[in-house]
């Protein structure tokens, strides 16, 4: 599986941003695929993941009700809406798949990671 992470950008404090992860290479009716990110000298930290058969999701405690995160099945592509934008959010931004229906909030126990893409936001 290939995920080709895009969407990230400049924006000011309180913006909103779609990212979107497009996955090519094989099917992923049975995957898992989820949103991270990775501040300078911090750890990578789970965002968002959602079941891509079943639609189900799990969030971060500190971004829900501020991200939200999709697929559109017909363009294999699953997205991560960002709005209320601070400039903690600053980061590099992953996208990530693992051939489980099951999501998990764990870095490791995904298999397959896009090249990231950077969010700035200024105050």
């Amino acid at each position: 599986v290939q995920l080709q992470a895009s969407g990230g950008g400049l924006v000011q404090a309180g913006d909103s941003l779609r990212l979107s992860c497009a996955a090519s290479g094989r099917t992923i009716s049975g995957y898992a695929m989820a949103w991270f990110r990775q501040a300078s000298g911090k750890d990578r930290e789970f965002l968002a993941a959602i079941s891509w058969s079943a639609g189900s999701t799990s969030y971060r405690d500190s971004v829900k009700g501020r991200f939200t995160i999709s697929r559109d099945k017909a363009k294999n592509t699953v997205f991560l809406q960002m709005v209320s934008l601070k400039p903690e959010d600053t980061a590099v931004y992953y996208c990530a798949a693992r051939p489980y229906v099951v999501v998990s909030r764990t870095p490791r126990s995904y298999d397959y990671w896009g090249q990231g893409t950077l969010v700035t936001v200024s105050s």
